[in-house]
This record gives structure tokens, sequence and C-alpha cells, in this order.
């Protein structure tokens, strides 16, 4: 019956687990289901105080859209003087014209590319949060007398 017992605690915890972290919590101390809830919530509530929460970087598409602005207005100063006996004899404000016109080309292109930036770096963010929390919970779990399986 002590068995039954057992296995049933095992059962409903590892539903509970389940739900929260996705793993299964084995009293080894012969903790009570009552302690081994109230140790589960400690370590849950250590477990996400250590986590960091850092909000991640924002802008990536405003500095995106900078460095394209400059590489396109600089890349068209660059065209124009390799063909020097015609740039010479454009008018200024049709030079002017041509190198803000690359800029917002190039200004579109680099707040794609900054936003893109920007949401790899979150995610990685995240999956490092998600990762050290998982290890703080365990830890602490293990800390207190269970087996934690995944």
């Amino acid at each position: 019956m002590n068995s039954l017992s057992s296995l049933g605690l095992c059962a409903a915890l590892s539903i509970a687990a389940t739900q929260a972290w996705a793993e299964t919590v084995v009293p080894m101390k012969g903790q009570t289901s009552q302690q081994t809830q109230l140790d589960i919530d400690a370590c849950h509530n250590i477990a996400a105080s250590q986590t960091s929460t850092t909000p991640p970087a924002s802008g990536g598409r405003l500095k995106g859209a900078a460095v394209g602005a400059a590489a396109g207005a600089a890349g068209a100063q660059v065209r124009g003087r390799q063909h020097d006996e015609f740039y010479d004899r454009v008018d200024d404000d049709v030079k002017q014209d041509y190198r803000q016109n690359r800029a917002k080309e190039t200004a579109a292109a680099g707040a794609v590319v900054g936003a893109s930036r920007q949401r790899q770096e979150r995610r990685a963010q995240e999956k490092t949060a998600a990762s050290t929390t998982s290890t703080a919970y365990t830890s602490c779990l293990q800390g207190k007398g269970y087996q934690v399986n995944p």
C-alpha cells in the first residue's frame, strides 16, 4: 500500500511539474506531498528571482538605418569620383540629390538588417534566460533532496 501511495505521489508531481517545467520531481528523502509542493514553489521562486530580466536592446532599426544611410551617401560619393570627367560637369544639386537617394535606399536596407539583428539578439537572450532558470530550479530541488528527471 505504501508503494502505491508513493507511485500516486510521483504521478501527481510529474503532472504538476510537467505543466510548469516539463520535469518529474521524485522525493528521495521521504518528503511528504505537501513538503514537496512547498519545495517546488520555493525553488521556482528562487529560480525566477535569479534570472536576470535585462530588457533587450532597442533601436536596432534606427541604428541600421543610420549606418545604411551613411554607407549609401559615402558609396554614392565614391562612385561619382570614379568618373571624374562626368562628375565634375554635374550640377551640385544633382550630386546632392543622387547622394540623398542612395542614402535613402541603403537606409531602408539597413533598417531591415538592424531589426533582424535585434530579433536575433532578443531570441538569444530569451534562450539563455530559460536555460539559466531551468538550471537554477533543478539545482535547488536537487539540493533539497529530490531527483529531477526531464
